[in-house]
């Protein structure tokens, strides 16, 4: 799809894709485990509409049980949880989403950056790492490289691995492929797709070239190549 000749069949599926506010601000966070369970535990129920009662009807669980553990007083056995979690209907990890956790960032001056060779890389692509954060909340790894091209430099427009890559190019000119598509990539232009079909630069038109290339995959699977 081209955003900037959206048909009137493409603009619903474009503006439910821009649906999610970054500006909202999340709940805080609880940095008591007891209390943060507890929280979720009388938010589920309530939305619900169920009482306390119904809820104990339904786990086998005592009411003073129940009191103390959405009060925050008592740690819950794992059992405890899964019986919960199965009366209101959410998932056990459901429970922990308050509870204050570690949120990483990576900073990279100009010029810095990690020098590597990625499996797949082609003679005379030079990648530089910009930042990696591993086992991060969203269950998404993302890889933020800056690529330079040079007359050393191989064409190679068969890169192929999962997930979605884009690009953004900063110095000279590219023709790039993706599939059976070829797009001239100048500074400021950027390009945005499936890196499961083969793609790579098909023709160095004026060097040196450099652009952003960010990469993200389900952080369940194995490395890119």
């Amino acid at each position: 799809m081209d955003i900037g000749r959206t048909t009137d069949d493409e603009r619903p599926a474009l503006k439910a894709a821009f649906s999610q506010d970054p500006h909202a601000l999340r709940e805080p966070k609880e940095n008591n485990l007891e209390i943060a369970i507890g929280h979720e535990v009388r938010a589920f129920r309530k939305k619900l509409g169920i009482t306390v009662t119904d809820l104990a009807t339904a786990t086998g669980i005592s009411l003073g049980m129940l009191s103390k553990i959405e009060n925050g007083n008592i740690s819950p056995s794992l059992t405890t949880l899964q019986s919960l979690s199965r009366a209101l209907g959410v998932p056990v990890t459901a429970f922990f989403r308050r509870y204050e956790e570690v949120r990483n960032a990576v900073f990279v001056k100009a010029g810095e950056g990690v020098e590597l060779e990625r499996r797949g890389t082609r003679a005379g692509h030079q990648y530089k790492l910009l930042g990696h954060i591993d086992n991060n909340t969203s269950g998404v790894i993302v890889e933020p490289y800056l690529i330079t091209l040079t007359a050393d430099s191989d064409t190679f427009p068969a890169f192929q691995h999962e997930g979605m890559e884009f690009l953004y190019m900063l110095e000279g000119e590219v023709v790039y492929r993706h599939g059976d598509r070829l797009f001239t990539m100048q500074p400021g232009d950027s390009l945005f797709f499936d890196a499961d079909a083969r793609h790579g630069p098909e023709q160095l038109v004026k060097l040196p070239i450099r652009y952003l290339s960010i990469i993200s995959y389900p952080q369940t699977r194995g490395a890119i190549s």
